[in-house]
């Protein structure tokens, strides 16, 4: 009776994993895609259609809260009164963002005096006429901006998606 060498030992293991592994992963790569839901490694998701407000209703200045893309994800919509990057509507002054920080998931609150979106828990600031950008602070990345479109036959405004993550998720949409 021979005895196994520690590299022949190695060598066989492996080529055992690796062929065990060829056999469970080569079945699935033949089936057919479930069409409702996602196809793994997506980058887009199936984010709902939602109205956030009638254009009409929105006050120049005065945010407007909603949920989005699901009921955990507290938003603020804002009617500008300007042209703002990323705005929507016939003037296009209409912009959306998620409230939590992207620093820790304090919520943020607008400022109608300086028109920014302050955290009281560690003082970013993030600036909503230039797409959602921290100006100051312990954030690194800007805050969420939902993805607005603006229907003009209903005179709606409607979430579409989100650009940016959600604070504490892998995914905006679980």
């Amino acid at each position: 009776m021979s005895q196994l060498s520690r590299r022949n030992f190695l060598k066989l293991t492996g080529s055992s994993a690796a062929v065990g592994t060829l056999s469970l992963t080569t079945p699935i790569a033949h089936a057919q895609p479930d069409k409702s839901h996602p196809a793994v490694g997506n980058t887009t998701l199936p984010y709902p259609r939602e109205v956030v407000a009638w254009l009409g209703e929105l006050t120049i200045n005065q945010p407007l809260s909603f949920n989005y893309p699901d009921d955990r994800s507290p938003c603020v919509a804002i009617r500008k009164g300007r042209e703002v990057k990323g705005g929507v509507g016939p003037q296009r002054d209409v912009v959306a963002y998620s409230t939590q920080c992207t620093h820790m998931g304090c919520p943020v609150n607008y400022d109608q005096e300086s028109e920014t979106f302050k955290c009281p828990c560690h003082y970013s600031i993030f600036d909503p006429d230039n797409a959602g950008q921290m100006v100051i602070g312990q954030a690194t990345e800007n805050l969420p901006r939902i993805t607005l479109e603006y229907d003009e036959a209903e005179d709606a405004i409607l979430a579409v998606s989100v650009d940016g993550l959600i604070y504490g998720r892998q995914a905006n949409i679980i």
